[in-house]
């Protein structure tokens, strides 16, 4: 199948050529028709599948086929509206939306904390026909009365499962009951589980279900493996394995933001070029890192679970695990950074003594042990002892089969981006676009404005 069959408009296909493309992804194969024909939409789509272009093409197609004419002085309302959990995924899809839409005459913008509002409220002012926007961001313009959602006849809910990750369930409640009763809405998320499949009830009207891959499985273009190593010579490790192997593009994740930064710094040690990214960076060290690492002029880029949300680079060979996450959904969307659409990826992690209870859940979610692989020289001692896990003030016994478990009660925490009983700044409630640097979805790749085409 091509694009040309699935009947989006001759300036859809010419800027989706432009791009590149010629074949649609499955996701986008059958996500298309399906917004097109005008329902409600859940679908389930592995990160790095293509799912971006699966909703913003048809939302385009649409828009532009019931677009009045704009008069002078005639303000543009937001037809749609496009909700994403973290700063990053929303430039990236307010991006898509700019490549695909760039022969039609509509306006995008995108909208998120950790900035100046006064742009952003002019912008708004002289109106936009769809929006990106995360949810803290969006609810704090709506109570200020520069923001009517009113007009608002689409409505996409992206990463659905990381926005409950993240808290946001509340959020969206409130979203949902701003927004009409009466539009298209499209949910789309990585996992399915017991509480996405709640927020649908509410959300969708006897949707169309599309799932392109199993259920919380990882791409089979993913070469997977498990380098055992003693927790003190994981450094070392990962030095050995980016000069040995002569890497030049690695994405390293780590649980929290000081253990990021504590790595970069003996990487540079080692002559390795690299840098953090995590709540606590600014804006502008966040899209310096994201554009060295993208352009190849940075070697590692390192970072927590929030932060690396939205990233998107093609033909990214090499992600390593140098801390697995305490919760395994998030091992699945941290190796689907590499192996997108089809390409061959090398997904690696470091695991001591102490992760095993955080691995043994690990395979269990993707049904498949991992191969392990022990580097001569890193052999691990076989009288270690394992040694609680603490997640801001959380303690975590890896070895005690699940990784959710730990003093603070219960509930997902850390790089994760947790819930109940999560310190500040790991994700507690409502992630603090409002509360200063210290909270998961910081930075962005550009600023928010107004684009016409």
């Amino acid at each position: 199948m091509l694009f040309e069959n699935l009947g989006l408009a001759e300036p859809l296909l010419k800027a989706i050529t432009e791009a590149g493309y010629t074949v649609p992804t499955p996701i986008q194969a059958q996500a298309i028709p399906a917004v097109l024909s005008g329902g409600d939409l859940l679908a389930g789509a592995q990160t790095g599948t293509g799912k971006t272009a699966g909703f913003t093409l048809p939302l385009l197609h649409k828009l532009a086929a019931s677009q009045k004419p704009v008069s002078p002085g005639v303000k543009r309302h937001i037809r749609a509206l496009i909700l994403t959990p973290t700063r990053e995924l929303a430039a990236q899809v307010e991006e898509s939306v700019r490549v695909y839409g760039k022969y039609l005459t509509l306006r995008s913008m995108v909208i998120f904390g950790g900035v100046g509002m006064k742009p952003q409220i002019d912008a708004l002012r002289r109106g936009v026909d769809i929006l990106v926007a995360t949810p803290g961001r969006l609810l704090d313009l709506h109570q200020q009365g520069v923001l009517d959602l009113g007009h608002v006849e689409y409505f996409v809910l992206d990463e659905a499962d990381r926005m409950l990750d993240m808290g946001f369930v509340h959020d969206i409640r409130r979203v949902l009951a701003i927004v009409p009763p009466k539009k298209q809405s499209l949910l789309f998320s990585a996992t399915f589980s017991d509480e996405i499949k709640a927020l649908a009830d509410k959300l969708l009207n006897a949707p169309q279900v599309i799932e392109v891959a199993r259920r919380n499985t990882t791409a089979e273009t993913i070469t997977q493996k498990i380098h055992p190593v003693d927790r003190e010579q994981k450094k070392e490790l990962l030095t050995h394995l980016i000069k040995s192997q002569n890497w030049h593009q690695v994405l390293v994740f780590t649980r929290m933001k000081h253990g990021a930064n504590r790595l970069v710094e003996y990487l540079e040690k080692q002559d390795i070029t690299a840098m953090a990214i995590h709540g606590n960076k600014s804006q502008a060290a966040r899209t310096r890192a994201l554009s060295e690492f993208k352009s190849g002029d940075l070697q590692v880029l390192v970072a927590t679970d929030i932060a690396a949300r939205g990233i998107d680079i093609d033909q990214l060979p090499h992600v390593i695990n140098y801390e697995l996450p305490n919760v395994p959904e998030d091992y699945v969307h941290r190796i689907g950074r590499t192996g997108r659409a089809g390409a061959e990826g090398e997904a690696i992690s470091l695991v001591c003594i102490d992760e095993e209870g955080f691995l043994a859940d690990i395979e269990k979610l993707i049904k498949r042990a991992i191969p392990r692989e022990v580097i001569p020289g890193f052999e691990p001692d076989p009288n270690a002892k394992a040694e609680p896990i603490v997640l801001g003030r959380r303690v975590l016994h890896g070895t005690s089969g699940s990784g959710r478990s730990g003093s603070g009660g219960g509930g997902r925490s850390g790089g994760g981006g947790g819930r109940a009983a999560a310190p500040r700044g790991q994700g507690n409630g409502r992630p603090a676009e409002k509360r200063g640097p210290g909270v998961g979805n910081r930075g962005s790749s550009q600023a928010p404005r107004a684009r016409t085409r």
